[in-house]
């Protein structure tokens, strides 16, 4: 029987920052646009809280049951590890969904946006076919992809939609920066596992593109946020605040080009995870400003 702590373990609280980060900066721009609703910002950070939750403990499952878990360089998992049978961590990720459902639901009423319920029914089944199903899209290296799309552009251009109830050009350009961050910890992860993952037989892009292109890759996914911000200038002056977080940027960079691999790329998964929760909260704190 797993413990609580490696339960804690298993949800991957470092890659939370995925979740929290693009519920604040689409409240940033509801701030911004004068719509801000604050229990509804709640509502939306629990979303995706429980997301990004289910998706680790489904990623746990899928992985463990195939066996690519078996040989890990990082942190414990929880069926690889047999720590938890598979039947635990499936219904920890089940029960996960079904939270994210219930609040979800809750904001298709209030915003009336029934349409809503099919990007829940899609961030779900992208949640799931990661890497489950007898094809998951997360083995073919479509993984960065769709985090971007689900960790990137919906929870940013959704958070912002169900306070100020309406679309805006804003909410998606800020999600570009948002993907490309939360991309960014799926790529040092990807390149951290690269070689097991390919004995594995699991393609992730990382193991398509080879360990020096990853780097590069991952180079872009930290640069191009602080291009963006600087570009939204033009919407706000006060977006340029994200600027702020560059030199956080600098060890993980250092690490990934020089030539860092395994275990060595453990701790710049925390590292990028800063990144992204300062670059976030300034980025949301300039978008708010409206002066």
């Amino acid at each position: 029987m797993a413990t609580p702590g490696q339960w804690i373990a298993g949800a991957r609280p470092r890659t939370l920052p995925n979740a929290v980060v693009p519920v604040m900066v689409g409240t940033g721009v509801a701030v911004g646009d004068g719509g801000f609703v604050w229990w509804r910002a709640v509502l939306a950070l629990l979303v995706a809280l429980s997301l990004q939750i289910g998706v680790n403990y489904a990623n746990d499952y899928s992985d463990g049951i195939r066996g690519t878990d078996d040989q890990r360089v990082g942190p414990m998992r929880l069926v690889g590890s047999r720590a938890a049978t598979p039947r635990q961590v499936l219904t920890a990720a089940l029960g996960c969904f079904a939270v994210a459902a219930v609040l979800g639901l809750v904001l298709v009423v209030v915003t009336r946006a029934w349409w809503i319920l099919l990007v829940g029914v899609a961030c779900i089944g992208a949640a799931w076919f990661y890497t489950g199903g007898k094809r998951p899209y997360g083995y073919r290296g479509l993984g960065e992809l769709a985090v971007f799309v689900f960790f990137g552009v919906v929870p940013v251009m959704g958070t912002a939609y169900v306070q100020t109830e309406q679309l805006s050009w804003t909410a998606f350009l800020a999600s570009i920066p948002v993907g490309l961050l939360s991309c960014s910890m799926l790529v040092v992860n990807n390149l951290r596992d690269v070689q097991t993952d390919s004995t594995s037989g699991k393609r992730t892009l990382a193991v398509r593109l080879g360990a020096e292109r990853t780097r590069a890759l991952y180079v872009s996914c930290q640069v191009v946020p602080f291009v963006v911000a600087l570009a939204m200038i033009a919407v706000t002056p006060w977006a340029a605040l994200a600027a702020l977080a560059a030199p956080l940027a600098v060890t993980p960079i250092r690490t990934v080009l020089g030539k860092a691999v395994g275990p060595a790329l453990i701790a710049v998964l925390q590292q990028t995870g800063k990144l992204q929760m300062a670059y976030g909260l300034l980025f949301a704190v300039g978008l708010a400003i409206t002066l």
